[in-house]
């Protein structure tokens, strides 16, 4: 009698599993869709348009320091000491410049600015020989999120890749989906960019060739895979249940 009575619940806790699986894959699978200020969500494929790699991912490794706001820079003119001044990279990425009208510096490396200094002050010097020093600047981060056992914002001191990133924030927890990480990296104003990464099938094959390097700024998430995500609907002794079918 009671196997009998075993069998309607089985099927019963089947179909409702299936049901769950279903909904879970469908809203996990919906098309990735990249953001920005271009107009209409339009789907992109992993890592640019089309396939195609993007220069954000490919870029150099070692970047020179770009610069934001907040950032104070001072400027030392060699022969015309009276120009020398200190700045401060304004929230709207403009510095305040003595007898010139302010200039966009936001997103300038240090040499480029030099660059730029030089020939704006050319039209009051002759060959103006400009120094440009980087005093205070924002530390360089990247934030990891999901499910990883420390979340959270870490500084970017050196040349880290993503499986590197993933140890400092702790490693994955039991719940982690590493075969689809997900890189977001911001490659202009308002335009966000995202990378999905298979963590899992790089560490079994044993290949780091695709392993990422951080930028400033990075965020990389680790979603929760999809049985984690159905076994809140269920108690465990129904999923024990289910599972053991040796005692039928």
């Amino acid at each position: 009698m009671t196997r009998l009575l075993q069998v309607p619940v089985l099927l019963v806790t089947c179909c409702l599993v299936q049901q769950v699986l279903v909904t879970a894959v469908a809203q996990e699978e919906r098309p990735r869709v990249a953001t920005g200020n271009a107009g209409p969500a339009a789907v992109t494929k992993p890592g640019g348009a089309d396939g195609v790699k993007s220069p954000a991912w490919t870029g150099e490794r070692r970047p020179l320091y770009r610069l934001r706001h907040d950032d104070v820079l001072e400027l030392t003119f060699n022969f015309v000491p009276e120009f020398n001044q200190t700045v401060t990279v304004q929230p709207d990425g403009y510095i305040s410049l003595k007898d010139l009208p302010a200039m966009y510096v936001e997103g300038m490396t240090l040499p480029e600015l030099s660059g730029e200094l030089r020939q704006a002050y050319s039209s009051a010097l002759n060959d103006p020989q400009i120094t440009v020093v980087l005093r205070q600047f924002d530390t360089p981060y990247f934030i990891a999120n999901g499910e990883l056992a420390h979340p959270g914002k870490y500084e970017l001191r050196s040349d880290i890749t993503l499986t590197q990133a993933v140890g400092i924030a702790g490693g994955f927890t039991h719940h982690a989906k590493h075969s689809q990480v997900v890189l977001f990296r911001r490659t202009s104003h308002g335009v966000v960019q995202a990378h999905l990464v298979d963590v899992k099938q790089m560490l079994k094959s044993r290949d780091l060739a695709e392993d990422i390097h951080l930028k400033p700024g990075d965020m990389l998430f680790v979603p929760q895979n999809t049985l984690s995500k159905i076994d809140k609907y269920f108690p465990a002794s129904y999923l024990s249940f289910y599972g053991n079918a040796s005692q039928f």
